[in-house]
């Protein structure tokens, strides 16, 4: 059937709405990345639009010799690698429970999380727990507090209902298996897409933190990438105050204004290349996990 006019000018006006939405979306990313690379007077001047203006990697030297940044990246790493490890753990035990039929109290054990999903303790009790606990300041601070996500552990419990047929469970059980190792053996091989989807969302979380940090880090070799930038951030804006005029706070102002923006490129960097790693297991493993089982 031939496409009426009406059709074609529904669907140009479709295409052309995608395209700006498109453009808002990417400009923005295409003009930190060009910015990085560009002369930091030509960005105070405004003159970087389309193309970067006096291309230079001024900047990303600069990072290199910059101890903080180097630091604040390494710990990022570490915190993103250990919160992945540690949240996908017990992502995994919470879940495999509660997806047996014959797991006595599951709705129970269910409700009381998701319970917790709507109440929480509140800003300042949470800070009084973390003190008494003796977290403050240390490493785990950034990862116990959220080890477990009860949504994640939802998504994973409907995936193995809906994806892992029982009968295979009882065929392990019968070959000689324990629950735990019907877990290893047979259900984890078989649940890749919803353990990429959960590997992505914790490490993009956990990559991302900034406010944990903020509230519960005070030392500074301890500071993820994300603090050290919302430093440089509020040093530009400070300068912008300022308006320092002396010859060596308009160089250090000029470092500064590139230095935010290949910072930022280098924060995301690493989540840019995790995705497209997972992106095959990504679309399977959120729709099979979202179904109410």
């Amino acid at each position: 059937m031939p496409a009426t006019r009406e059709d074609k000018a529904f669907g140009i006006a479709v295409y052309a709405v995608l395209g700006l939405v498109t453009l808002a979306v990417l400009y923005p990313l295409y003009y930190v990345l060009i910015a990085s690379f560009s002369d930091p007077l030509a960005i105070m001047n405004g003159e970087v639009w389309l193309w970067p203006k006096g291309l230079t990697g001024d900047s990303y030297l600069n990072i290199l010799e910059n101890d903080a940044i180097l630091r604040g990246f390494l710990n990022t790493v570490l915190y993103t690698v250990a919160g992945t490890a540690l949240n996908l753990t017990m992502t995994v035990l919470g879940a495999y429970p509660l997806s047996r039929s014959d797991f006595v109290g599951r709705n129970l054990f269910m409700g009381l999380m998701v319970f917790t999903m709507f109440f929480g303790g509140g800003l300042i009790p949470s800070y009084l727990l973390i003190k008494n606990l003796g977290l403050l300041d240390t490493f785990w601070v950034m990862i116990l507090p959220g080890a477990v996500s009860i949504w994640n552990i939802i998504i994973m419990r409907t995936y193995f209902q809906q994806s892992i047929p029982p009968e295979m469970q009882e065929a392990a059980v019968i070959d000689g298996c324990s629950n735990f190792g019907t877990l290893l053996r047979v259900v984890l091989p078989l649940s890749l897409p919803i353990l990429a989807v959960t590997v992505l969302f914790y490490a993009v979380g956990h990559w991302n933190a900034f406010f944990n940090a903020l509230l519960y880090l005070s030392e500074r070799p301890k500071f993820p990438l994300q603090l050290i930038l919302r430093e440089i951030l509020i040093q530009g804006q400070t300068d912008d105050m300022v308006r320092a005029s002396t010859e060596s706070a308009i160089k250090a102002r000029q470092a500064v204004e590139g230095i935010k923006y290949a910072v930022l490129i280098v924060a995301n960097i690493p989540m840019l290349l995790l995705y497209p790693f997972l992106q095959r297991y990504f679309v399977k493993g959120i729709l099979v996990g979202a179904i109410k089982g």
